[in-house]
């Protein structure tokens, strides 16, 4: 088979596809992974073939103007002008904690349009959809694994034939949106229907769910991290890559003291988002433990910050590497975080980070999944918390044994699911299929 991966403008997203699409070319499958010219180098470093689509998007530049706003993106069919959008997060503002049933500005339509616009304004113009579709037409693949963001990767393989699965970070946030908004479509209008239909019939093709939610989605999440139902999800083990890197020879020593991890994630770095925790926050509820502290921040994220005696600051890490000593980590929510800390059996600290409707994307589910199960605490949202919360949750993770006992649990429930391997064969039956026919 030929298997085409198509990832946003994020690095996180594309390490989540990394592994499977490794898992495929070593099973003996051709494929190649697309992306804007932004992420060209570091497809690259994947060591998978890879092939630019669109334009240049200098995220970093677009994400930092637009970070400091909270009033929603509207389309052109979107709220009247003037219409008060009211605070990102209604109920979250109030206790410094969210759930997954709050939504931006109080309401689920407004939160769909603005990703809707968002999507197609900074990640994916006309032209990524023109480039994909060309080159699907060369290359004929005839499975598209898509970012749940990725469109165009929808549309290139509804043109070729090809089979199209998702293939999510976390919880899925499209087809929570989609289901809470159904039901006023007919009132209020589709935004994803109006930005892909015409494109679509641009090809001779029509509109439908799959063109948002796929055929079947792959979902790299451990199965109490909530979904949505009534979509097709195949489960995966999320197997964290870090990318390439040469790990310092400090990381394998065992610390004489008890190892924190402080991490903000790659994401937020790389597009120079605002809205996470202050570093003088975080480095404060640290300062008095009696623990060993490395923080992956840069120098841009410390800003002004003091560095602690305790505190050991380095630009980047494999968690992969880091974690196997760490007694706990801290982190906004991301993916690699997640995933890793799981891997190694870590407890976790989650702070989702404030930007725009951000945490409904994953971190919510993982920090109250975390809580339920023993294995972590929600300890804020990052707007809101201080450093005496935050350290209040570290010290009872590391002093509590049952944290690390249970996160030994969860451990041992992820790596018995399905590895990238595992599902191989699945993937080799579900394009055979839903892929069209071949002259």
């Amino acid at each position: 088979m030929r298997i085409l991966f198509v990832t946003n403008p994020f690095r996180a997203h594309l390490y989540v596809q990394v592994p499977l699409a490794w898992a495929l070319r070593t099973a003996g499958h051709e494929v190649c992974v697309a992306g804007p010219p932004d992420m060209a180098q570091d497809i690259a470093h994947t060591g998978l073939p890879g092939v630019s689509v669109g334009e240049v998007l200098a995220l970093g530049e677009k994400m930092a103007q637009a970070a400091p706003s909270e009033e929603p993106i509207r389309m052109a069919k979107g709220a009247p002008d003037g219409e008060s959008a009211g605070p990102c997060d209604p109920r979250g503002l109030r206790t410094g904690r969210s759930v997954q049933s709050d939504y931006g500005w109080g309401d689920p339509h407004v939160e769909l349009e603005d990703f809707t616009a968002g999507v197609r304004a900074v990640f994916f113009p006309d032209s990524a959809f023109e480039d994909l579709v060309d080159f699907a037409r060369k290359w004929r693949p005839d499975l598209v694994i898509t970012d749940p963001t990725a469109f165009p990767g929808a549309v290139a393989a509804r043109v070729v034939g090809a089979a199209h699965a998702r293939m999510l970070w976390s919880v899925d946030r499209v087809a929570q949106l989609r289901a809470a908004c159904r039901p006023r479509f007919g009132s209020a209008g589709d935004p994803m229907r109006d930005w892909l239909q015409p494109i679509l019939e641009r090809y001779g093709c029509d509109f439908d769910e799959t063109a948002v939610l796929g055929q079947w989605t792959i979902s790299p999440s451990p199965p109490w991290i909530w979904q949505p139902e009534g979509v097709h999800y195949l489960p995966m083990r999320n197997m964290a890559f870090n990318g390439p890197s040469i790990n310092p020879d400090w990381v394998y020593e065992r610390p004489s003291r008890r190892r924190v991890c402080i991490t903000q994630g790659i994401s937020h770095r790389d597009a120079t988002i605002g809205g996470g925790s202050s570093a003088r926050d975080l480095l404060d509820a640290v300062a008095d433990l009696d623990v060993e502290v490395i923080a992956t921040l840069d120098a841009r994220q410390l800003g002004s910050a003091v560095l602690p005696d305790n505190v050991r600051a380095v630009d980047f890490v494999p968690l992969n590497a880091l974690l196997p000593t760490c007694s706990a980590i801290v982190h906004e929510g991301g993916t690699g975080a997640f995933a890793g800390a799981l891997e190694h059996g870590v407890p976790q600290i989650v702070v989702p980070n404030d930007f725009k409707v951000e945490k409904w994307g994953g971190p919510l589910a993982m920090a109250h999944g975390l809580e339920q199960r023993g294995a972590g605490v929600y300890a804020g949202n990052s707007g809101t918390l201080t450093a005496d919360a935050l350290r209040d949750s570290l010290k009872l993770v590391l002093e509590d044994p049952s944290y690390a006992a249970n996160a030994a649990r969860l451990r041992t429930e992820v790596r018995a699911m399905p590895s990238p391997n595992d599902v191989v064969p699945a993937l080799e039956r579900l394009t055979a299929e839903y892929r069209a026919p071949r002259p």
